[in-house]
């Protein structure tokens, strides 16, 4: 059989800076799955094409259209180009599958467009699916997460193709995707994974890769995927200590504040670790990922502050991931700690997430349960600087106006001067430049959002749930995201359906292995 396999990262470039940070950095944010995928079907003899869109190009023109059948993986944010490609592949008699984050989240929708939706996946899946097991209009899942993730050698191939220039050079930001676990111990209820249940994957697998990254890509990046990395920290640790120290590959990991306790900035030092990204998520929940127990307001910032202190003691670049706009957010508080926090940990970027209700999260169900979701905004303003719900302790305006202070606090040139003089990477560096120019960007795209909200009563009332009319700004915007691909979706079809999976008539099929 022909297999195609689609990996959509990020949306069309739309200025030249987005160019090229989607060239630099978007590109090496290849998925697992995909190539796993194409992996499996090379196995089984298969003619396999597997490809990337990082946002140049066109995305349909990356593999032969005269396929047998084709696996699309997206985030809700690209999932408009998803729908448009599959169109496209659909008029040519082709036979679509969707899978990853978004389909898990929109299943109903996907299969809008798609023959097949996808929640979790195994290789005997797989090969049913190419070869036609599963009749179309269904939502298929194996019965757990996959744990036979090939190696980094049997997918050279792939991830030639979506991180090597022209799929031959390294370029100084390549990087490895891997895994070491899957799942998450955590049930944050804005997260997809909030169900899952965590597997510690074979740590001889995960020695093998990094030997052979040692003999054939020494120094290259490596990017754990794990939702939460090292929960069995010791495991995992012996085994990348088993590496000599010459021959230990520089990571980025996710991880939680709780598992990076006691003497475990020191090994992440003595490993090559070179950027954490824990979630502290918010100042008043989530504190059990956070390892301060009940604590909260004040006192949390000033705990979690010193642990990222001693984080920054071992590994070159942080980052502190947060939720703003939850509940259990209210009045000035909120930003006053964020602000605090920053001003003690300048160190550490910050990143200030808008809640987003993905579908089959607690917090979709509960957002929805109470007529909060803004169901007419077209998933493509499925990420910041959009709002896709009501905020329950602030108006539009109010909520967008604190974002700003966030944002500016953040991006004000002291805050990028401290965070200078505390590196001697001229990486690091740049990266803090780059981002604290992103972060001024996305100020003035606040602004502009705040004067439409005053300026504009339609407008406004859609954001305050008063009107179920899709706004002209909107409609108007997506046009341009879209592109040439505008003419294959109506905008009927760019409405979501935002119906749970087991709504009839549609079912979920479960295949056991």
């Amino acid at each position: 059989m022909r297999v195609g396999i689609l990996d959509l990262l990020g949306p069309p470039a739309r200025r030249p800076v987005d160019l090229g940070y989607q060239m630099l950095i978007t590109k090496q944010y290849a998925s697992i799955t995909p190539q796993a995928i194409s992996v499996w079907c090379r196995r089984k003899g298969h003619d396999t094409h597997y490809a990337t869109y990082y946002g140049v190009g066109k995305p349909h023109r990356m593999l032969p259209m005269d396929l047998d059948v084709v696996f699309i993986s997206c985030y809700t944010q690209v999932s408009h180009i998803a729908y448009a490609v599959a169109k496209l592949y659909r008029a040519a008699g082709v036979r679509t599958v969707i899978g990853g984050p978004h389909a898990r989240a929109f299943p109903v929708d996907c299969l809008r467009f798609f023959d097949l939706v996808v929640r979790e996946c195994d290789p005997e899946l797989i090969e049913d699916i190419v070869t036609g097991r599963h009749d179309p209009g269904a939502v298929v899942s194996s019965a757990k997460p996959f744990d036979d993730v090939p190696t980094v050698e049997e997918r050279m191939p792939e991830i030639r193709a979506s991180a090597f220039f022209l799929g031959r050079k390294r370029l100084p930001l390549t990087a490895v995707p891997m895994l070491a676990s899957t799942g998450c111990p955590y049930a944050c209820n804005f997260c997809i994974d909030w169900n899952s249940t965590y597997r510690q994957l074979p740590a001889e697998r995960l020695k093998v890769d990094l030997d052979y990254l040692s003999d054939h890509l020494p120094g290259t990046l490596v990017v754990f995927h794990d939702a939460n990395f090292a929960v069995r920290f010791e495991e995992v640790f012996e085994t990348l200590e088993a590496q000599p120290p010459g021959r230990r590959p520089p990571y980025i990991i996710e991880s939680s504040l709780t598992v990076l306790r006691g003497e475990r900035p020191r090994r992440l030092k003595d490993t090559n670790c070179a950027m954490v990204a824990p979630g502290v998520e918010s100042w008043t929940d989530y504190s059990n990922k956070a390892g301060v127990g009940r604590t909260s307001g004040t006192a949390k910032v000033d705990r979690v502050a010193e642990h990222f202190a001693q984080l920054a003691e071992n590994v070159p670049y942080l980052q502190a991931n947060f939720m703003f706009g939850l509940d259990t957010d209210e009045g000035d508080e909120p930003v006053e700690l964020t602000k605090r926090f920053m001003d003690k940990a300048p160190f550490a970027f910050p990143t200030i997430n808008i809640p987003v209700p993905f579908g089959g999260t607690p917090l979709h169900d509960q957002l929805a349960a109470d007529g909060r979701v803004l169901t007419a905004m077209p998933f493509s303003f499925y990420y910041a600087p959009y709002l896709v719900t009501t905020i329950k302790n602030y108006d539009p305006v109010s909520y967008y106006r604190k974002l700003i202070e966030l944002y500016a606090h953040a991006a004000s040139p002291q805050m990028l001067r401290r965070r200078l003089a505390t590196t001697t990477h001229r990486p690091i560096a740049y990266v803090h430049r780059a981002r604290t120019a992103s972060f001024r960007a996305d100020v003035r795209s606040f602004e502009g959002i705040v004067r439409m909200l005053r300026s504009d009563p339609e407008f406004l009332a859609f954001h305050e749930g008063r009107s179920t009319a899709l706004p002209g700004y909107y409609r108007r915007l997506e046009e341009r995201m879209l592109g040439r691909y505008a003419e294959l979706l109506s905008p009927a079809e760019r409405t979501p359906d935002l119906s749970p999976a087991d709504t009839p008539p549609h079912s979920l099929t479960i295949v056991e292995p």
